[in-house]
């Protein structure tokens, strides 16, 4: 975690041993009393072990509606650049407490087990917690306690923030008239700092299906090969600049090969230490795609070198209201204006009322700019086995779902029972 301020270092020295039932610093509290004292507590995060939080932190209590708490909290979650995964949590006050937000934040080391994670991540937010607490009666039983450290030794990084990943897997199913097969791998090497981040991956995929007629058996195989890098460089708060470099094949596109180095600058409006909470980014490619084709094209092409750009913007908002995130993009090539794909994707939750809360994905595309397909026809057989690129001048996809939950709006009872 970072070194707080002043103020939060004197709270980082609370240490809570609290138990749940009403026990505090060694006093007995009603559960009655307690209940109605308590801080209600909202805390909007999908990948948090909330039964453990719930076990954990009991000098306030939980409740499942955002519109019921004293205090919400959102916690964000992005992997760190060794790895690790840093965890920001706004606190954002209600009712009598509107006057109360902070900030807080805890880093995980790459090589934390999950429990190690949760119990970082539960020991900020009780400290976060505690000037809520010091609010009510409860902060006449809160026990403080100070656990001397020693200093933080700097040690020298031999990997020099280097991060290395490499990866293999493989599926096998069937019938039998017919089996399928599919093998992934990849690589990677990442070094990000505040400064700069540079992402480089190498991947592969073959797929094999296998079909048991009558007097013959279809063989179907795709297979595709990709290396992709991407090196930026933070200029200021809302100024970023950089270039991808892509080189990949695929069977199922028609590619033999594509080069594409593409340099692009970003400005976020936001600045980019609010990223957790909000993001407003607009980015600018322009790319040089060298493309040399299986099959010669409906072009009549069997190699062709494609200037292109690129222009995105991107909205990313988490409240505890819900939280969106949607993108428009639209390219085209510089030689032809007539070639072009425009993209279109919103995801959004939305807590309605008390319980109900309403989750909608959506994706559309606008497509004229398939290139590289093959001149012949695709088969009848190729069509069904999916083996070749469909020409098409769009796509879609959507979702639509609710949920509701009701009840008692307390939780503070943890029963791990038969693991569920």
């Amino acid at each position: 975690m970072k070194r707080p301020t002043a103020v939060r270092l004197a709270m980082a020295a609370i240490l809570l041993g609290l138990v749940a039932g009403g026990s505090f610093g060694g006093q007995i509290v009603p559960a009655g009393e307690f209940k109605e004292e308590a801080p209600k507590i909202f805390i909007d995060c999908h990948q948090c072990d909330m039964n453990y939080l719930r076990k954990e932190i009991t000098f306030v209590d939980f409740v499942r509606d955002r519109k019921s708490a004293d205090v919400c909290i959102i916690v964000s979650i992005r992997l760190t650049g060794s790895g690790g995964r840093e965890h920001t949590m706004e606190f954002l006050g209600r009712n009598s407490y509107i006057d109360i937000k902070n900030t807080m934040k805890y880093v995980s080391n790459p090589d934390d087990s999950d429990d190690d994670q949760r119990r970082g991540l539960a020991r900020v937010l009780k400290i976060g917690l505690v000037p809520y607490a010091a609010k009510t009666s409860v902060g006449d039983f809160l026990d403080v306690n100070f656990e001397g450290r020693p200093a933080t030794i700097l040690r020298d990084d031999r990997w020099n923030s280097w991060v290395f990943g490499a990866g293999v897997s493989g599926s096998l199913s069937g019938e039998s008239t017919k089996r399928f097969t599919t093998v992934n791998g990849w690589l990677s090497a990442n070094r990000i700092t505040r400064e700069s981040k540079l992402r480089l991956g190498l991947s592969g995929r073959v797929s094999d299906s296998f079909f048991e007629l009558e007097e013959e058996t279809i063989t179907s195989t795709v297979d595709s090969q990709s290396f992709s890098g991407l090196y930026v460089v933070s200029l200021s708060e809302h100024w970023s600049a950089g270039t991808w470099l892509s080189v990949a094949s695929s069977s199922y596109s028609n590619i033999a090969l594509t080069v594409n180095p593409a340099p692009a600058v970003e400005y976020n409006f936001f600045p980019y230490s609010e990223s957790t909470r909000r993001q407003l980014r607009f980015l600018y490619r322009l790319g040089l795609s060298f493309n040399k084709y299986m099959e010669e094209t409906i072009f009549g092409k069997m190699k062709e070198n494609i200037l292109g750009h690129t222009l995105s913007v991107t909205f990313e908002v988490k409240e505890p209201w819900g939280h969106i995130s949607s993108s428009v993009s639209g390219s085209t090539f510089l030689s032809d204006f007539a070639k072009n794909r425009l993209e279109f994707y919103s995801g959004v939750s939305l807590r309605l009322v008390k319980g109900l809360a309403l989750n909608f994905n959506g994706r559309y595309s606008r497509i004229h700019d398939q290139v590289s397909l093959p001149k012949e026809d695709a088969s009848l057989e190729e069509i069904l086995l999916q083996q070749k690129q469909l020409a098409t001048n769009f796509s879609y996809g959507l979702s639509i779902g609710v949920s509701f939950t009701f009840g008692s709006i307390y939780s503070p009872v943890v029963n791990p029972r038969f693991g569920i």
